[in-house]
């Protein structure tokens, strides 16, 4: 029996392995394979037959590098910025000591008891948490039912029910108070499907800080509940031509032009250290959760982890908890989109080629020149160029 967990930043998605497949349909669930159970793929839908598993040939390295070597502790990744080989700080010497800044405050943040008790109470008062792991018991029927009584049971890690309908509020309060330990009165960042957005502005609301959030124009359209959400929790929705990518720049470009004054909100594990450190350490608590949650309720861990990979900052909130548990199966689902051979889709991961893109080394989905793709997802939220494994 197999106990798997999913947590999907878009609205719908798929998970398959060879010998089983299954569809999700939800903001956030878990799934679970039985790997003796043969599925004749004919019989498919013909979204579900798309939405194959690839593993590229350099994913064993990585599963390597971070999996295999349990001398490397919390700190060393904090210290360093690296993710086995991927991370670091890519940026140009204006850059370097707003960052070392930033890097500084993290450290102690992370290291202040008082500030981690004010996190602690934020998360429970106002984000919601704990969020509950809920037993899917007619979904876990459904799949014993149709495998001879045979089948894992399925569990799902709500984090739709945080304050904001996601688990983007766990960083983004974290964030808004270094912001405010820093003395930065403003805060800019970009979103994609608005969920992030949605955080952002709710954490600044909360402590009084000035938020500016930019979107994409096409997603403005397709997202506009989640852009009247952040307009009432006080936010500034500025629009950008293009897509995400854009975005991102845009709002890279209104923190470099008032460094002294604002602080730019990372969101996803994405660009230069300690962005994506700090997105891990606060989203975390998820994995933390689960953990705790998983021996209250069975008295051990779960078999398999999986979750939606679209920006990585839920996937590795619930991955880094498990990262030396040798015993827990973690797996990725990305947006196949038309195909891997289609050149429409968002497997950064899965078809993607490594090298630096928004101050990090990490996958890009690059054409041979080394000039970015454009992804290609319905979901607003998987689409994204680059990611930080």
């Amino acid at each position: 029996m197999m106990t798997c967990k999913l947590q999907l930043g878009g609205a719908f998605a798929f998970a398959r392995s060879n010998n089983h497949s299954v569809s999700i349909e939800s903001s956030s669930l878990m799934v679970a394979t039985d790997h003796q159970n043969k599925t004749n793929n004919n019989l498919l839908p013909r979204e579900l037959a798309m939405a194959t598993t690839c593993v590229p040939t350099i994913k064993p390295l990585l599963e390597k590098e971070l999996r295999t070597h349990p001398q490397e502790t919390n700190n060393d990744i904090i210290n360093s910025g690296k993710f086995g080989r991927f991370g670091g700080k890519f940026v140009p010497e204006t850059l370097i000591v707003c960052m070392s800044q930033l890097e500084a405050e993290f450290n102690k943040a992370i290291h202040d008891e008082t500030f981690k008790a004010e996190l602690a109470e934020a998360l429970r008062d106002f984000a919601g948490r704990e969020t509950p792991l809920y037993y899917a018991r007619r979904l876990s029927e459904h799949y014993k039912i149709n495998n001879n009584g045979k089948g894992p049971d399925i569990y799902l890690k709500r984090e739709d029910l945080n304050h904001g309908g996601s688990h983007k509020i766990n960083n983004a309060l974290g964030q808004a108070m270094i912001a405010k330990r820093m003395g930065r009165n403003t805060v800019v960042t970009a979103t994609a499907s608005g969920q992030h957005g949605i955080a952002t502005a709710a954490a600044c609301a909360k402590l009084g800080l000035d938020c500016t959030v930019f979107m994409a124009a096409k997603e403005m359209e397709k997202e506009c509940s989640n852009v009247k959400l952040m307009k009432l929790l006080g936010a500034k929705v500025e629009g950008v031509n293009g897509s995400y990518k854009d975005a991102a720049s845009e709002a890279f470009r209104s923190w470099v032009g008032e460094m002294e004054k604002s602080y730019h909100l990372t969101g996803s594990a994405v660009g230069p250290h300690p962005c994506p450190t700090m997105v891990r350490e606060f989203q975390s608590v998820i994995g933390r959760e689960t953990r705790k949650q998983a021996l209250e309720k069975w008295g051990g861990k779960p078999d398999v982890l999986i979750a939606c990979v679209g920006t990585g900052s839920n996937a590795l909130g619930l991955f880094h908890e498990y990262l030396h548990d040798m015993d827990v199966r973690l797996i990725g689902v990305e947006a196949a989109g038309c195909g891997l051979d289609s050149g429409k889709h968002s497997s950064t991961l899965a078809a993607g080629d490594v090298g630096v893109y928004h101050g990090a080394l990490t996958y890009l989905l690059q054409d041979q020149d080394g000039q970015i793709l454009p992804p290609h997802s319905i979901a607003s939220g998987s689409v994204f160029y680059f990611i930080l494994s």
